[in-house]
């Protein structure tokens, strides 16, 4: 059974920084990508940045751009998500994703199949 663990949310003021860390383990599932994704209180859940294994390459989200970025370690099988220059609006349970989503719909959420738990993140004004 495959676990997507996120660590690192919290309460920030506006203006500065948070890294939130997603680790995949158990399981045989071989995923091809990874994703962050945010949900506000009383909003849907939309996508934030993807990365994919193999080739490193990135996505993201307009309203993150620029001040989010979103790596990985591989070898740790670890995906982080460096969010600078947050913003009150950026307030959300992030939670990370894994799946095999096709490079036209790498921003569906229905193209991941594994999720966390999800982590709070807290940004004051």
């Amino acid at each position: 059974q495959v676990q997507l663990v996120e660590s690192g949310g919290g309460l920030v003021q506006a203006g500065g920084s948070l890294r939130l860390s997603c680790e995949v383990s158990g399981g045989t599932f071989s995923s091809t990508a990874m994703g962050w994704f945010r949900q506000a209180p009383g909003k849907e859940r939309e996508f934030v940045a993807t990365i994919r294994w193999n080739n490193g390459g990135t996505y993201y989200a307009d309203p993150v751009k620029g001040r989010f970025t979103i790596s990985s370690n591989n070898a740790k099988n670890t995906v982080y998500l460096q969010m600078n220059s947050l913003k009150p609006e950026d307030t959300a349970v992030y939670y990370c994703a894994a799946g095999r989503p096709i490079l036209s719909a790498i921003r569906d959420q229905r193209m991941y199949t594994a999720w966390g738990q999800g982590t709070l993140v807290t940004v004051s004004s």
